[in-house]
C-alpha cells in the first residue's frame, strides 16, 4: 500500500499545481489586458498632441451613446489608485504610462517564469505516477 499512499501523494501534488497554473494563467490575461489598455493610452495621447478638438462617442447610460467634441487643452486625468486621479499634461502622462507598461511587462515575464517552473515540476512528477500506478496495478493483480 506504500505505493498507492505515495501515487495519491503525487497525483494531489500535480493537482495542486494544475490549479496554480490556471489561476497563474488568468493573472497572465489580466496583465495582458491592462497592457493593452495602456497601449490605447499612449495612442491617444500621440494622437491627441496634434488636434484642438476630437469626435468621441460618450456614453450617456444603459448602453447608449452620443457624440461629442472633446476640447484639447493639453491635460489628461489619470487614475493613480485608491479612487484618486491627478490632472497631468501629455507628458506626464505618457512618462507614466510608459512606466506603468514596463511595471506590467517585468510582472508578465514573472508571470512567465512561474509557469515554467510549474510545467517543469509537473513534467518530472508525471512520469513518476505513471510509474506508480503501473506498479499498483501489476500488484492488485498478483
Amino acid at each position: 500500500m506504500e505505493d498507492q499512499q505515495k501515487l495519491e501523494q503525487i497525483v494531489n501534488e500535480i493537482n495542486m499545481y494544475k490549479e496554480q497554473s490556471e489561476l497563474l494563467q488568468q493573472e497572465v490575461a489580466n496583465v495582458q489586458q491592462t497592457i493593452a489598455e495602456v497601449n490605447t493610452l499612449e495612442s491617444t495621447i500621440d494622437d491627441m498632441k496634434e488636434k484642438k478638438t476630437v469626435e468621441a462617442l460618450v456614453p450617456v447610460g444603459a448602453g447608449s451613446f452620443m457624440n461629442a467634441d472633446i476640447k484639447n487643452d493639453g491635460k489628461i486625468v489619470m487614475s493613480i489608485g485608491a479612487g484618486v486621479a491627478v490632472v497631468k499634461n501629455y507628458e506626464e502622462a505618457k512618462n507614466t504610462a510608459e512606466s506603468q507598461k514596463k511595471q506590467l511587462e517585468d510582472n508578465l515575464a514573472n508571470l512567465y517564469n512561474n509557469l515554467q517552473q510549474i510545467s517543469d515540476v509537473v513534467s518530472q512528477l508525471s512520469p513518476q505516477a505513471e510509474q506508480l500506478m503501473l506498479k499498483v496495478q501489476q500488484s492488485k493483480q498478483h
